[in-house]
């Protein structure tokens, strides 16, 4: 509970396309400029992962959290100030920089910890606790941001200052609950030889096995799925907006900025859900397998949405591939878990996460850059591009398996 109440907080920045206008407004930037914001969260969010997944029986899983919620907490007020004296790079520092290191000393935290306490369950833990990070963007969305932009007329600076406050109470307050199992703990009903997730991962160097070609093709299957999803989270609402407009040009603008916040929050809801769902069921077909479906399934989605023109069709797409993108997160903690075993399943799991970096920068600035460049064709350019990461990701995933790598031969 504590570690999905925990991600739950860190996932409202999965609400960032509710401020990306507002920004966009208060700084008189184009939508690349704004969108770095974003960008720079999850770039630090996965080499904060990294870093933490290594360290995290250093200084154990307590401390990680706290730090980490603290750190996105101070993100949102230093975001504030920045919108206070009209600087965007504060406002990346503070919301991209410090606000991303928090969210990945936070993330990496409650998925490895809560991965011990259910081995016999791995898939649908890990999920579950997962799920939370989706769910974040509908309470931002719906919730949070809504009520708050009303109660402060609008006023970015009284509303970063206000979520700062609140998430740093939410976050801290969770990942002080947060701590690792007794030693030789196994859970009732499970025999303890199988509570150790034996892999034959038992020689050899962390980083002997990270260097592996699995290893890679992993990573590189992870990093196409979060590289095509993250495109549409930081741009479903213009996106929805704008084909709002066209079908309805007597929409207000603020009848369309409400329309843009339903689709965030039903597609972050698919995206909690999808966490947990793809997870459970990767227990039963396989990780690899699991994988497949979610990649393969979505090129044919992303393949028709250029011709779709109703708003209702676009919100329900979106929201399966919002549901495949959390799909991903559901399934990548038990598959690491399940080929390089408990005891490097922190590290591994924290390198891996290096792709969410890689690809928090790479989808929103292709998003950014086809609407700055192609406006006329930008929603066909962005489907099609996101289709193509995704049939390559899904020639990765081809071949791979559940098990675990062979070890590099010495020298």
């Amino acid at each position: 509970m504590a570690g999905t109440l925990l991600q739950v907080c860190l996932g409202t920045v999965y609400a960032w396309s509710f401020f990306q206008k507002p920004v966009v407004a208060e700084f008189g930037c184009s939508q690349s400029q704004a969108a770095w914001a974003f960008s720079l969260a999850i770039c630090f969010l996965g080499l904060a992962a990294a870093w933490g997944g290594l360290n995290l029986g250093r200084y154990g899983p307590a401390r990680l959290a706290v730090a980490g919620g603290v750190l996105y907490g101070l993100g949102y007020l230093a975001a504030a100030g920045a919108l206070a004296v009209g600087s965007r790079a504060l406002f990346y520092l503070g919301f991209g920089v410090v606000g991303g290191i928090g969210l990945g000393l936070g993330y990496v935290t409650p998925v490895a910890t809560a991965a011990k306490w259910f081995p016999d369950k791995k898939g649908l833990v890990t999920g579950l606790v997962v799920m939370g990070f989706g769910l974040g963007a509908l309470v931002m969305s719906k919730v949070l941001a809504p009520v708050l932009m009303g109660w402060f007329g609008g006023s970015l600076v009284k509303v970063f200052s206000c979520l700062g406050l609140v998430l740093l109470a939410g976050t801290v307050g969770a990942g002080m609950f947060l701590q690792n199992p007794p030693a030789g703990f196994t859970p009732a009903g499970m025999a303890s030889s199988s509570a150790g997730y034996v892999t034959g991962l038992d020689s050899g160097s962390h980083w002997e096995w990270l260097r592996s070609g699995k290893f890679a093709r992993m990573w590189l299957v992870f990093f196409g799925n979060i590289t095509a999803g993250i495109m549409f989270i930081g741009f479903q609402s213009p996106m929805v907006q704008e084909l709002l407009k066209a079908r309805q040009p007597e929409q207000t603008a603020a009848g369309l900025a409400a329309a843009g916040a339903t689709l965030i929050g039903a597609s972050s809801l698919f995206n909690g859900v999808g966490r947990l769902w793809w997870g459970g069921l990767s227990d039963r077909l396989g990780r690899a397998r699991t994988f497949r479906i979610i990649l393969g399934s979505q090129v044919v989605v992303l393949a028709g949405l250029p011709w779709v023109q109703s708003p209702w069709v676009f919100g329900a797409l979106v929201c399966y591939i919002l549901l495949c993108y959390g799909g991903g997160f559901g399934t990548m903690p038990s598959f690491v878990l399940e080929v390089y075993g408990a005891r490097r399943m922190p590290v591994a799991y924290g390198a891996m996460l290096s792709a969410w970096s890689l690809a928090g920068i790479l989808g929103p600035q292709l998003a950014a850059l086809i609407k700055d460049h192609f406006p006329a064709r930008a929603s066909a350019c962005t489907f099609g591009t996101g289709a193509l990461i995704l049939a390559a990701a899904l020639l990765l995933a081809w071949g791979l398996d559940d098990h675990p790598p062979a070890p590099r031969a010495a020298g």
